[in-house]
């Protein structure tokens, strides 16, 4: 049996000509994907195809953006190329979104840390530790990630957190980490990093202003929360 190929469609049911003729915002998530893939597999079209995949993660585009180009060639039909268009369209589509949020220069609220951050680190199986260097004016210097680490914890060396901070004539700097658990609560070893960070800005004149915990549905503020 031939596999379904898009151009065997009837014209009303290809995603690529309903495109053009009725433009990009009317086609499903499914019809995007089984445009990016082209074709299905001996026993299903692409969108049949791509409706399984989204259906394997509950039709949500960020656990979607999640799988490994090994895990979409689990799926009969998905070969290397083709789940590589699917990863780098979605990477595309982050950083994008990454490009609408780099506008935000200066921090008046947890708020605009969260909408530079969120696209960085809020979707990630792993712990990152990130620092905001800013001047007097609340303006940011410079972003850094401080750490990389596991599932549940990152070691941070304080020192080259404000060695960077002296280095840049930064005023004030803010902390943020993602929790991959989509727990917002901070634990233990976040407030005693929380505090340790404070006390080492005092002696150097540098103030901590916040520390964000960053998941993908929501952030913690500790200086929102009053427990900076």
């Amino acid at each position: 049996m031939k596999k379904f190929s898009i151009k065997s469609w009837a014209l009303d049911d290809r995603p690529r000509e309903k495109l053009m003729q009725k433009g990009k915002t009317i086609l499903s998530d499914a019809e995007l994907v089984a445009i990016l893939i082209g074709s299905g597999n001996r026993d299903e079209s692409a969108v049949a195809l791509s409706k399984r995949i989204l259906g394997s993660v509950d039709n949500d585009l960020n656990a979607l953006a999640k799988l490994s180009v090994e895990e979409l060639m689990k799926f009969k039909g998905i070969g290397e190329a083709k789940a590589i268009s699917i990863v780098t369209a979605l990477e595309f589509g982050k950083r994008r979104q990454f490009e609408d949020k780099k506008t935000v220069s200066k921090i008046d609220s947890s708020r605009d840390v969260s909408l530079i951050m969120h696209p960085l680190i809020a979707d990630l199986q792993h712990e990152e530790f990130w620092v905001l260097f800013l001047n007097n004016s609340n303006k940011v210097l410079a972003k850094s990630q401080l750490s990389k680490g596991g599932l549940t914890t990152t070691l941070v060396d304080v020192r080259l957190l404000f060695k960077r901070a002296i280095e840049l004539s930064s005023v004030g700097v803010i902390v943020c980490h993602n929790h991959p658990s989509g727990k917002l609560q901070p634990s233990n070893s976040d407030i005693e990093l929380t505090q340790k960070i404070k006390e080492a800005g005092k002696t150097l004149d540098i103030k901590l202003l916040d520390h964000l915990i960053i998941t993908e549905k929501a952030y913690f503020s500790f200086a929102d929360e009053g427990i900076l």
